[in-house]
């Protein structure tokens, strides 16, 4: 029996997939990423001025197109116009993040875009889906509309973005089965960023990450705690991790969403240092990772 491949090397759906992105900055660029390693050969046609993400963060730039060949044109001329559709007479799936407006100003509304090419297919990333896809909108605003902003700190990552990449190259996905299909017309599919916020925020709807629910912070096994040189992110949800966690804190309850075995966890990681909260996770096999301040 041959050993298991990883993701990467097994699943390559997308192989023989040409797929050109006129996509810039974030979403567009990560599900290209995603296309590139589901195996689709993938092209990218920037205008002369480049991909803002090439120049406030090269590295994250350099990260997202490896393997992507880049071309250069500006859509707002006849000769950058006659490129693109070059490039679109060997083109399976259109990525594009462009406001419907912005589209029909290039030529690019779907309309026209099929007349032109029947066989093609286009994946649109927009804002917001419909009629509100021409509101203006970024990261933030669309997790704000959906409650995962909660104080005034920015989210750790973007989340809108991301989600709405894999929600893209899902997207892709599904071009490609419909090209076995039906491979003598392509479709249209829209991917929204706030419908990608929305999807993620269905645990807090749920009451699940809201303060009251279980891994909210209600549940005192799944938590973050300050250590004695610096915290702790504990996992101990189930109850044989959680009862294996009130035994190392001596906790005389083992009521989880009790205040006083809150408080006794809190105090007793409160005196441990990493070191020792990692011993006790490996004789005890519960489920916890120790972080720097």
């Amino acid at each position: 029996m041959s050993a298991p491949s990883s993701a990467s090397e097994a699943f390559t759906p997308l192989a023989g997939l040409r797929v050109l992105s006129l996509a810039l900055n974030l979403p567009g660029p990560a599900a290209l990423m995603r296309c590139r390693a589901m195996g689709a050969t993938c092209t990218k046609l920037e205008p002369p001025s480049g991909d803002p993400m090439g120049h406030y963060n090269r590295a994250a730039y350099a990260a997202l197109h490896e393997g992507v060949s880049i071309e250069v044109a500006d859509l707002k001329t006849e000769a950058g116009q006659q490129h693109l559709h070059r490039l679109l007479e060997a083109t399976d799936v259109l990525l594009t993040s462009f406001r419907p407006s912005a589209l029909s100003k290039l030529g690019l509304d779907w309309d026209e875009l099929h007349a032109r090419h029947p066989k093609l297919s286009q994946v649109a990333i927009v804002g917001a889906p419909g009629d509100r896809a021409e509101e203006p909108g970024h990261d933030l605003t669309y997790l704000a509309e959906c409650g995962l902003v909660t104080g005034t700190e920015l989210p750790p990552t973007l989340y809108a973005d991301m989600g709405g990449a894999l929600l893209a190259s899902e997207a892709v996905l599904k071009a490609a089965l419909h090209k076995t299909s039906s491979p003598a017309s392509g479709i249209c599919l829209e991917v929204a960023l706030n419908a990608a916020a929305d999807w993620l925020a269905l645990p807090r709807t749920w009451g699940l990450t809201t303060p009251s629910g279980a891994v909210g912070g209600a549940h005192a096994g799944y938590r973050v705690y300050p250590c004695a040189d610096g915290r702790v992110a504990v996992a101990a949800l189930e109850p044989h991790f959680a009862a294996r966690l009130c035994e190392a804190a001596g906790a005389a309850s083992k009521n989880m969403a009790s205040a006083e075995t809150h408080e006794a966890i809190a105090r007793w990681i409160a005196t441990r240092t990493r070191s020792e909260l990692e011993a006790m996770a490996r004789e005890r096999d519960v489920p916890l990772l120790t972080l720097a301040d």
